[in-house]
């Protein structure tokens, strides 16, 4: 053991030493200046998948914060589908069950609009027509922010006067029919059939000007007239020859006033006929669409439009022995006129749940049918019913709802869907 260590002091004392002290711990480094990372460090993949995430409405509110946000949002703009705002429709009064007969109120309700959100800013939207000028007009045609319509009733065989309402800027323009020297030498003056009306094109969501087109029966063959209409009212028309090979072998009649937009071309429906009239707006020709044999050829009531489930694809639905059937457009070994059944949903169960509807299969064939397939590709399809009632069906969720206004008043048929003309001006370049 080694000796205890002494101090050197008064003699004969003596004292230790204190233990050595622990280490302490090293001084802390100089505190350095923290990162700061703003919106103009985001990176442009990154600010464009932040601005895809958005909100039509926050999109806008995004757009206007700085020229290189607009100049991302107006990337995003252009590849997203236009935001629906709601529904126009003509309201029905409701029907009486089968046997009894149809109601013989037949009155002709003004157009309404029906927004999604009711809280929302465009429950305002509205033709702004007055009294005696809306229980006058129809809506024939909806598409790309504009509302055309036509008087009803009409002579079938006059060329009509077309007004078109731009519902979100309340802008208007009545188009005269076409003049006497649109088509000379006019033999089908006092024969032809007016079918209906459409929108083909439209130049900036900012300006009414835009294309459209009335297609008419001229003897047996059809006919498009199209004018082109001016931002400041000017219209000019032209008549397009007769589509050779296109017999119209039945009486016009038949053919559904109201055309349907879907996978880039325009339809007609046809009554129990087992054809479509395809209308291609680019090359503006004319052509018969055949429909499946199961359908088409039982007289089965089918609707076209765009798949609920999947955007931009052609396809065609209808209710057979209480399932849905949705069928695209596809070439194939199995395929059937060039229709393939992709997915069938029972409906029994949706069925049970609409009050009082007859749960004999006959009577619920006679009672039910599919009236529309949604334009704005939400998923769902719209079915109307003789006396029990109007009512959208979600084809994902299996949610049935029924189409009620407030007044008791039923949604009409049909239905048009509303979007917004897109993308808005400050997000298009002008021409």
């Amino acid at each position: 053991m080694a000796p205890k260590a002494k101090c050197r002091g008064r003699k004969g004392k003596a004292r230790t030493l204190p233990p050595p002290a622990a280490a302490s711990p090293p001084p802390p480094p100089p505190p350095t200046a923290r990162l700061v990372v703003t919106v103009a460090d985001l990176t442009e993949e990154l600010l464009l998948a932040i601005l895809r995430r958005l909100a039509p409405a926050d999109l806008l509110h995004a757009a206007l914060a700085c020229h290189r946000w607009r100049q991302a949002a107006s990337q995003v703009a252009l590849k997203r589908a236009p935001p629906l705002l709601g529904y126009f429709f003509h309201p029905q009064n409701p029907a009486m069950p089968p046997p009894s007969p149809e109601p013989s109120d037949k009155t002709r309700h003004p157009a309404v609009f029906a927004p999604l959100d009711a809280d929302d800013s465009p429950a305002r939207l509205s033709l702004d027509l007055a009294p005696t000028a809306a229980r006058a007009l129809s809506i024939q045609d909806v598409h790309l922010g504009l509302v055309l319509l036509l008087h009803s009733p009409r002579p079938k065989s006059m060329l009509p006067r077309i007004l078109a309402i731009d519902p979100a800027s309340r802008r208007r323009v009545l188009l005269s029919p076409p003049p006497r020297g649109a088509l000379p030498g006019d033999r089908w003056r006092g024969t032809r059939s007016v079918i209906g009306v459409a929108v083909l094109s439209r130049a900036h969501p900012s300006r009414l000007s835009f294309d459209a087109v009335c297609l008419t029966i001229d003897g047996d063959l059809p006919r498009a007239w199209v004018v082109s209409v001016c931002d400041g009212g000017d219209c000019a028309w032209r008549a397009l020859p007769r589509a050779e090979g296109v017999v119209v072998n039945f009486d016009p009649w038949w053919f559904e006033a109201r055309s349907v937009h879907a996978a880039g071309n325009i339809y007609w429906h046809i009554c129990n006929s087992s054809r479509l009239l395809q209308l291609d707006p680019r090359t503006l020709d004319i052509s018969f669409m055949p429909v499946p044999a199961v359908l088409g050829d039982r007289w089965q009531k089918y609707r076209i439009g765009e798949d609920p489930a999947e955007d931009g694809r052609l396809c065609m639905a209808a209710i057979v022995d209480e399932v849905l059937q949705i069928w695209v457009r596809q070439e194939g070994r199995w395929s059937d006129r060039g229709w393939f059944m992709e997915r069938e949903t029972c409906m029994t169960k949706v069925l049970d749940t609409i009050p009082k509807l007859p749960k004999d299969t006959n009577w619920r064939m006679v009672c039910t049918w599919l009236s529309d397939i949604d334009y704005a590709c939400t998923g769902k399809v719209f079915i109307k019913t003789w006396g029990y009632g109007r009512y959208s069906f979600h084809t994902e969720t299996g949610k049935l709802e029924r189409l009620m206004m407030t007044d008791g008043k039923e949604f009409g048929d049909p239905m048009f869907a509303y979007t917004l003309a897109w993308p808005p001006e400050f997000l298009t370049p002008r021409d």
